[in-house]
C-alpha cells in the first residue's frame, strides 16, 4: 500500500476559518432557494451571506470533520449554495496544495476583494489545452458552475495524468453560456460552458506541476465533501417533508413514521461516515488507498440513502409534491441531479478491492 502523499500546504492563503453557520443563516439560505432557482434572485446573494458569516475563508485550516459538517448543514438548507460553496473549497484546498507562495497572497487578495471561487474539470467537445509555445489556450469547458458568480477558476489544461492545474479570470460573462444547462434540477447553479477559445496565458497561472491534479488522497480521497453535500441534502429533505406532514397532520401515522424513520438513521450513518472520511485525510498513520476508500465508501453510502429518501419523500407526500412550487419536489429535483456524478461504478469497484481484496481489508479505518 502507499503511504499518504506527503505534499501538504506548507503555507495556507487564509488562517483557520472563524465563520459559523447560524439558524438564521441556514433559514436565509433556505429562503432564497426557490427564488434562485426561478431567476428572480441571484445566487450571489446567497454567497455574500456565506462571505458576510466569514465562512468563504473555510478549508484547509479546519478540523475536516467541522468542514463535513457545515457543508451538510448548508446541503440541507440550499443544495446550490452547497455546491458552489463546496467547489470554492476545493480550490482553496488544491491553491494551498500546489499554490506558489506568491499565488496565495494574491488569492487571499483577490477573496478579500469579493473573489469567489470554483473548480472546473468537464472539458466540452473541445477539451481545453495549451502547447507551446502559444500564448493562448483553446477549447471549452461544460457544467461549469456558477457562472457569473465565480470569479476565478482552476480548470484542468490538457487531458491524460499529466494534466495540469491554472487558476484564471472567468469573470468575462461574453465567454459564458448558462443556456445550455437543460437539466430538470441545480438550475440555480447557473452552470453551463465557458469558451476559452483565444483565452490569453497572461490571465492564466500554472498550479503545481503535471499530474498533481491527480494526486491522491487529494483527488478521490476528496469526494467526503460532495458525500457530505448529499447527505446533508437527504435530511433536509426528510426535514422538509416532515414539517409538511405534520402541518397536514400526518406525521403521526404509523405508517409514514416507518417510512421515514428508517432513512433517516441510515442517513445519520452516512453522516457520521463523512466526518470519519474526512478525518482520515489528516491521519498519517493510514495509506493513501485506505484514506480513498473510505471517502469512496462515503460517496456511495450517501448517494444510495440520498436516493431512498427521495422515493420515501414522494410516497410520503404523494401529488402535492410534484406540484411546480413544492418545496420538497424542488429539493428532490436537485438532490436527484447532483448525485449523477460520473464513474460511479469504477469507484464502487476501487473500493472493493481495497477492502475485499486483501486480509483485513473489511475492517478500513475501524479497524
Amino acid at each position: 500500500m502507499m503511504p499518504v502523499s506527503n505534499v501538504t500546504p506548507k503555507m495556507p492563503f487564509h488562517e483557520v476559518g472563524q465563520g459559523e453557520i447560524s439558524a438564521d443563516l441556514l433559514a436565509k439560505l433556505s429562503d432564497g432557494a426557490a427564488a434562485e432557482e426561478d431567476g428572480t434572485r441571484p445566487i450571489a446573494n446567497s454567497i455574500d451571506l456565506l462571505r458576510s458569516a466569514d465562512l468563504l475563508l473555510q478549508g484547509s485550516g479546519e478540523p475536516p470533520n467541522r468542514t463535513a459538517n457545515l457543508l451538510m448543514k448548508v446541503g440541507a438548507a440550499n443544495l446550490c449554495v452547497g455546491r458552489l460553496w463546496e467547489g470554492h473549497m476545493n480550490a482553496s484546498t488544491l491553491i494551498n496544495l500546489y499554490g506558489a507562495p506568491h499565488l496565495k497572497r494574491r488569492v487571499r487578495t483577490l477573496i478579500d476583494q469579493g473573489a469567489f471561487l470554483g473548480v472546473w474539470g468537464a472539458d466540452g467537445k473541445t477539451p481545453v489545452t495549451w502547447t507551446a509555445p502559444s500564448d493562448c489556450l483553446s477549447g471549452a469547458k461544460m457544467f461549469a458552475s456558477g457562472l457569473g458568480t465565480v470569479t476565478h477558476a482552476v480548470i484542468t489544461v490538457n487531458s491524460g495524468p499529466k494534466v495540469r492545474l491554472a487558476l484564471v479570470d472567468v469573470s468575462d460573462t461574453a465567454r459564458a453560456d448558462a443556456s445550455v444547462w437543460d437539466m430538470h434540477g441545480m438550475k440555480a447553479t447557473a452552470s453551463g460552458r465557458f469558451d476559452f477559445t483565444d483565452f490569453p496565458m497572461s490571465q492564466a497561472e500554472w498550479l503545481g506541476e503535471p499530474g498533481d491534479y491527480l494526486r491522491e488522497p487529494h483527488f478521490v480521497g476528496g469526494v467526503w465533501r460532495i458525500a457530505g453535500l448529499q447527505v446533508g441534502a437527504a435530511i433536509g429533505l426528510i426535514d422538509c417533508a416532515a414539517a409538511e406532514l405534520r402541518a397536514m397532520g400526518r406525521m403521526h401515522a404509523g405508517p409514514q413514521q416507518a417510512r421515514l424513520m428508517p432513512i433517516l438513521m441510515r442517513a445519520w450513518a452516512g453522516a457520521s461516515l463523512v466526518e470519519r472520511a474526512a478525518m482520515a485525510t489528516t491521519d498519517a498513520g493510514l495509506a493513501t488507498e485506505q484514506i480513498v476508500a473510505t471517502s469512496i465508501a462515503a460517496r456511495l453510502l450517501t448517494e444510495d440513502v440520498a436516493l431512498d429518501a427521495i422515493r420515501a419523500v414522494e410516497q410520503s407526500i404523494g401529488l402535492r409534491h410534484f406540484d411546480a412550487q413544492s418545496q420538497t419536489g424542488r429539493m428532490a429535483r436537485d438532490l436527484a441531479v447532483y448525485l449523477r456524478q460520473a464513474a460511479r461504478d469504477a469507484f464502487l469497484q476501487r473500493a472493493a478491492e481495497h477492502a475485499l481484496g486483501q486480509d483485513g481489508g473489511t475492517w478500513g479505518i475501524f479497524e
